[in-house]
């Protein structure tokens, strides 16, 4: 659907061009692992992919519109790899969130996974609604992985009645963000640590 601009009207769309398209997308890629995504702009992204800027405006209405697009069709990564379950008990559900933290961890130690890191944030803040919908999208995977993870520990008796796998997935996806806005990068000791406070409060007492 074509947006229009005070620069640019609403006239009819014409049919998007594939090369062009992915041009768009790669240099957003460029952009978010380079100089950022919150000091990129319409015209400079225009420039670097070899099409006008009204082109980019009759397919997108704006830069979080761009970066949402190549999230979802994988010119910018968008997850970080889940582990595989590894067992049924509290032990391994322990080892498991340790091993995506270290994962996360590893990520946002490389230019593009900690330049996505932070454009969702600029676009969080710029523009709440788009940003929700992204992380709500990003985020969908990691939650429903935490829950399978909850789910077969609970039913094995290893946790605490009432454990909300939601909540803990969104406070592991906070600890990473935070991470990305400020460039700290967690120690092998500090993420065992914040693994062990998580599974003091969840795994069920002794009986």
């Amino acid at each position: 659907m074509h947006h229009g601009t005070p620069e640019y009207p609403d006239c009819v769309p014409r049919p998007r061009s594939e090369t062009a398209r992915r041009a768009v997308l790669a240099s957003m890629r460029r952009a978010v692992t380079g100089e950022g995504y919150e000091a990129l702009t319409i015209e400079r992204l225009a420039a670097d992919a070899g099409v006008s800027k009204q082109t980019i405006y009759r397919w997108w209405p704006n830069k979080a519109a761009i970066l949402g697009e190549a999230l979802v069709e994988g010119a910018l990564p968008a997850h970080i790899p889940l582990p595989h379950d590894t067992g049924d008990a509290a032990p391994d559900l322990a080892a498991d969130l340790l091993a995506w933290l270290t994962e996360s961890t590893r990520q946002l130690q490389r230019a593009e996974g900690l330049g996505v890191a932070r454009a969702l944030i600029a676009v969080t803040a710029a523009d709440p609604e788009i940003g929700a919908a992204l992380n709500d999208r990003l985020a969908a995977p990691i939650r429903e992985w935490v829950q399978r993870r909850i789910d077969r520990a609970a039913e094995h008796g290893a946790l605490r009645d009432g454990v909300d796998a939601i909540l803990l997935a969104d406070h592991l996806i906070a600890i990473t963000a935070y991470a990305a806005l400020t460039g700290a990068v967690h120690s092998e000791e500090r993420l065992r640590g914040i693994v062990a406070h998580v599974m003091h409060g969840i795994v069920a007492p002794p009986r």
